[in-house]
């Protein structure tokens, strides 16, 4: 492992370390990337933790249950392993792949202006959220939105009418009172 940090910039968050695993040094991994094992197709990760940043080698890993168990180079000592417990995982975005048209990575979504078909602003999405049937966005208030409550509104087709990301806006078919 090495303290030095790659550009710090322009990461993204694509899991997080929870806990140990045996006593060899290999740690649980939430994984945010659908599928989950899609994390590790990254083999080099930049850590971040409380504005630590380390960057580590991705040796081996492997999926069991609804999480991964990861094996870092040099990381041999479950003691040391356990310090790594909170860290966020990162990778450069440039390391993403490519989407086709109408196909956002949730990074992308999240600041936007949620704004309904009467052109009110109901707020900006804080986060999005995975459920059984569909992702649902967290709209939370912002300065000139509408009323100060946060909604949740489904990631759909039938909700989400237009995504501008240049100007930072989605356009959705949602009733302000619900």
């Amino acid at each position: 492992m090495t303290a030095t940090p790659a550009q710090a910039d322009d990461l993204i968050v694509i899991g997080k370390i929870f806990s140990v695993h045996g006593v060899r040094g290999e740690v649980k991994v939430y994984s945010f990337t659908d599928p989950i094992d899609n994390l590790l197709d990254y083999t080099h990760w930049t850590l971040r933790r409380d504005g630590v940043v380390r960057q580590v080698e991705l040796a081996s890993g492997r999926t069991q249950n609804k999480v991964l168990v990861a094996k870092l180079k040099g990381l041999d000592d479950r003691d040391e392993a356990r310090t790594l417990s909170g860290f966020e995982i990162c990778v450069p975005r440039s390391l993403f792949p490519d989407l086709t048209d109408g196909e956002y990575y949730w990074y992308q979504l999240e600041g936007l202006k949620v704004i309904d078909q009467h052109g009110q602003l109901l707020g900006r999405i804080d986060h999005l959220l995975e459920t059984g049937s569909n992702d649902v966005m967290v709209v939370k208030s912002c300065a000139d939105s509408l009323d100060d409550r946060e909604r949740l509104l489904p990631y759909t087709e039938q909700c989400v009418l237009a995504i501008d990301l240049t100007a930072g806006e989605m356009r959705v078919d949602w009733d302000a009172d619900f």
